[in-house]
């Protein structure tokens, strides 16, 4: 599996409720352009329409050596998933306060390039600061019993 980026982002500003893995649909050069690691999904979301799931702001950079006509790189992109999966977040879409996230997008062994999505809710300030605060204890702690070897 190779990591094209991630949203590191994601995980300070919300709750990560539950993970998938959804297929995009791409075009030539903009496969090129992930497999060169050209791409952003820090401002990405997804949503759905007519049944469907897309995915909204992701940047996937125009490939250099493309021959025919470039794409949009900020264009709308449709995500594949199995009907029961959509089904299943619809009804959690529906509540107040979720949101579907990218966190991540990954070529898998034979080649597809994927999107992990998260089911989302956002952090309040205080959240973050508690969050930040014990991540600051864990390293300290852990720089102590490293010392103490």
């Amino acid at each position: 599996m190779k990591i094209v980026c991630k949203n590191k982002k994601a995980f300070h500003d919300y709750h990560i409720d539950k993970t998938m893995e959804a297929g995009i649909v791409l075009t030539g050069p903009e496969v090129k352009s992930l497999r060169a690691g050209r791409a952003n999904i820090k401002d990405g979301y997804a949503r759905l329409k007519d049944g469907e799931l897309f995915l909204y702001n992701v940047h996937i950079s125009p490939y250099a050596f493309a021959t025919h006509s470039l794409t949009d790189p900020l264009r709308v992109r449709k995500l594949l998933l199995h009907k029961r999966e959509l089904r299943k977040l619809i009804g959690k879409l529906n509540e107040k306060g979720v949101a579907l996230i990218p966190l991540k997008i990954y070529f898998i062994n034979n080649g597809k390039a994927k999107v992990e999505i998260g089911l989302a809710r956002g952090k309040k300030l205080y959240d973050k600061r508690a969050a930040l605060k014990e991540k600051q204890s864990n390293r300290d702690l852990q720089r102590d019993l490293h010392g103490r070897r």
